[in-house]
């Protein structure tokens, strides 16, 4: 049986980043407490746990004194920069390059915004922690949703200010933008539509949809690897569901099922930007195990 691993999953950028920050800390003797999971894998936070990573909550962000925060890459509002800066916490900032971009562009839009009588839209899930952290860059003054449904009641007769989480699917935030531009043409000449739109999606993330469908065509079964509760592992699992109906998501290798390798010569491992390489290669070990008594 041939059992291949995606070389394109595995960590972003910004998570790798992020994860050295705290492992390089570590090493060097100092404790490290992580504002929030530090990437939404329990496998890797259990890893990193073991080499003395604490996590906290952001509800305990005022009670924090003296110690080392890892703000991780989804990045945080300037008011926990505030509270932790008040407590005299060194903060060790993980904010992804690319969100922290993004949190330039939304102050900057925003500032125009004011001037005439726009508002800011954000593709994204308002309890997303990189949402919370550009809504936090304007006072929270800006709607965040994750479908046209949600705009059904909106005032479009002002103008727009389109972003979009970074790790969103580009396809519906295209669906978005045409959603608004449509609704706008009512108070608008169409081709005078206030409607700007920021290419605000990571290109590594974005990649990885087209990646992911080519490589899910390519094996009789598709095993994806996530944690149970990313949002970015859920969207790439079911593009690969899309191409190849055999596709199954687990969390950890207990979760393999020998069944779903009976009939097959060819098995592809593939997993989210959170998914640490390591982990891959233990789910691959596993179903070498699995494949010997088939």
């Amino acid at each position: 049986m041939k059992i291949n691993i995606d070389p394109h999953s595995g960590f972003c950028t910004g998570v790798k980043r992020a994860v050295k920050l705290a492992e390089t800390e570590m090493q060097e003797g100092r404790e490290v407490r992580c504002l929030g999971e530090i990437v939404h894998n329990q496998a890797e936070v259990e890893r990193l746990t073991q080499s003395g990573l604490s996590t906290i909550s952001s509800d305990s962000v005022s009670e924090i004194q003296e110690t080392n925060v890892l703000i991780r890459a989804h990045g945080e509002p300037p008011s926990t920069y505030e509270k932790l800066n008040a407590g005299k916490n060194r903060v060790i900032d993980g904010t992804c390059p690319v969100v922290i971009q993004v949190q330039k562009k939304v102050k900057k839009a925003y500032a125009e915004s004011l001037q005439n009588n726009g508002k800011l839209i954000i593709y994204g899930k308002n309890t997303h922690p990189e949402v919370n952290g550009l809504l936090g860059q304007i006072q929270y003054d800006a709607l965040a949703v994750t479908s046209p449904n949600e705009l059904e009641e909106y005032d479009f007769s002002h103008p727009v200010y389109l972003f979009s989480q970074t790790t969103m699917p580009v396809t519906g935030y295209k669906e978005l933008q045409d959603y608004i531009h449509h609704k706008m043409q009512k108070h608008f000449p169409w081709n005078e539509v206030p409607l700007q739109v920021f290419d605000t999606i990571c290109k590594q993330v974005a990649n990885r949809i087209p990646q992911l469908q080519k490589f899910a065509q390519e094996y009789q079964v598709i095993v994806f690897v996530g944690g149970a509760n990313s949002s970015n592992g859920k969207v790439l699992y079911n593009a690969c569901k899309a191409e190849n109906p055999d596709s199954y998501f687990v969390s950890k290798a207990s979760e393999l099922k020998k069944e779903w390798f009976e009939n097959s010569d060819s098995v592809g491992i593939c997993g989210a930007t959170s998914t640490p390489n390591w982990q891959m290669e233990e789910i691959k070990q596993e179903i070498e195990n699995l494949s010997k008594n088939l």
